[in-house]
Parts: structure tokens; C-alpha cells; sequence
């Protein structure tokens, strides 16, 4: 996108926002003051206020009355399966393992131009299969646009988390997720992939990624094996 057409204030977020996920303003340091936001982008001091305003609505930085405006973005180590919802009863996390990964690049589907951003001509299809202690769990299925992700098949083997992939490589912090889930059998297809039968129930999951400009990064669909495990959700 031509900077010349995004506001001024939605220019000052991106810079910000770019800053943040590249590590120059880690979790917990202080912005500078909108006075100095201002003069460092060229704008008015209450351009800079409405962009900082903006982060702290989305979560990304928090004011401190008498002290200043701080970075609260989770590090990588604290993001880490932050989106992964797969517990034991008892909430337990169990780290899922990579077993194997499949990269492609496609053209993008009617649905997948409408929901990712820029409606993407061609997308990259990052197919995966993980699994827990006990076995295959999780077939996962994420799809991204080209555009955004440029040399992405050229990263393989790609890390087991990619949202930490996405914010240090390319500068791209996911915040939020939109899901929606479905109970149903495994069928012959899913059965062999997650070794259960085909008539064992599974959950399916669809999600959407969103950036911290709330921009739809990602689609990701999954199916799970939940025997023995919970699909833990937090509403805050």
C-alpha cells in the first residue's frame, strides 16, 4: 500500500508497531513521550497521541499515571502455544511436537481472498501434523499471503511456533484470533493421519489471525484428537 494514502496516525502504529516486534522496544520498555512520537515521524503531537491512544485500546502498550507509556506485548517465550488451546483435564500444557511439515504456494481461494488482507492473488499452504506424549494429535492446516510473507519457503524447516516466526522475521505481531468450532467423526482420510478410527469423534477448528493493525494474516484450520484432553478457552 502507498503510504500517501494511510493516515498519518495509522503510519505512526505501523512505525511503532514495527519497532515492537522487531525488538527495539521490547515488552516493558517506556515510548517515547508523544511529544517526541511526533517530531520523529513528522507529525502533530496529537497525531501521535491518537496513535498511541490506538495501541493501548488493541492492548499493545499500557499508560502508567506520572511515569509514562509502556510496551506490553508478550515476549516469544511468553507467546509460546499462548493459541494453543489442546490441554489435559486438570489444564495442563503438554508442548506438541512438529512430526512433519508441507509448504506450497497456490492461488488463493475465492473465501481465503475475501478473509486475508489485500485479497491475496497467491497464498502459502503450511500443512503439519503434531503430536502429544501419547501420539499423532493434530492435523493443522495455515494459510498466509504471499505478499506479506515474501522467501517464506525458503525459511524451511520452519519453527514449531510460526506466530514467532512472523513477528521476528517479518515484523508481523499476532494479537488476536477469531475460531469457530465444530464436533464430528475423523472419517477414513483424517482416521489414518491421527490414528484413530473413522468413527472416532474429533474437533474441528477454524481461525483467523489478526495483526496488531487488525489486519486477517492468517487462516488456520485444524482437526483434533481430543480423547483424554480439553479444548481450554480464557474470556477475559
Amino acid at each position: 500500500m502507498n503510504q500517501t494514502n494511510v493516515p498519518l496516525y495509522r503510519q505512526v502504529i505501523d512505525g511503532l508497531i514495527h519497532r515492537i516486534a522487531s525488538g527495539a522496544l521490547p515488552p516493558g520498555s517506556m515510548l517515547p513521550s508523544e511529544f517526541q512520537i511526533g517530531e520523529e515521524f513528522g507529525v502533530s503531537q496529537g497525531t501521535a497521541r491518537k496513535a498511541v491512544s490506538e495501541l493501548e485500546a488493541r492492548g499493545i502498550v499500557r499508560r502508567v499515571q506520572g511515569k509514562g507509556t509502556f510496551v506490553t506485548l508478550r515476549t516469544p517465550n511468553e507467546a509460546l502455544f499462548h493459541f494453543f488451546r489442546l490441554r489435559r483435564p486438570d489444564g495442563r500444557l503438554e508442548t506438541p511436537i512438529l512430526l512433519d511439515e508441507e509448504l506450497r504456494i497456490r492461488p488463493a481461494r475465492a473465501d481465503e481472498r475475501r478473509q486475508l488482507v489485500d485479497a491475496p492473488g497467491d497464498v502459502v499452504e503450511i500443512t503439519r501434523m503434531r503430536a502429544l506424549p501419547d501420539g499423532p494429535r493434530i492435523h493443522e492446516v495455515s494459510v498466509v499471503p504471499v505478499s506479506l510473507f515474501p522467501g517464506l519457503m525458503d525459511r524451511r524447516p520452519l519453527p514449531n511456533n510460526l506466530y514467532v516466526l512472523y513477528q521476528q522475521a517479518y515484523g508481523i505481531v499476532v494479537l488476536r484470533a477469531e475460531e469457530r468450532l465444530n464436533a464430528t467423526t475423523a472419517g477414513a482420510a483424517m482416521a489414518a493421519r491421527l490414528g484413530c478410527a473413522p468413527a472416532d469423534p474429533i474437533m474441528q477448528v477454524e481461525r483467523v489471525a489478526f495483526d496488531a493493525l487488525d489486519r486477517a494474516i492468517e487462516l488456520r484450520s485444524f482437526n483434533f484428537r481430543c480423547d483424554g484432553y480439553r479444548y481450554f478457552v480464557t474470556l477475559s
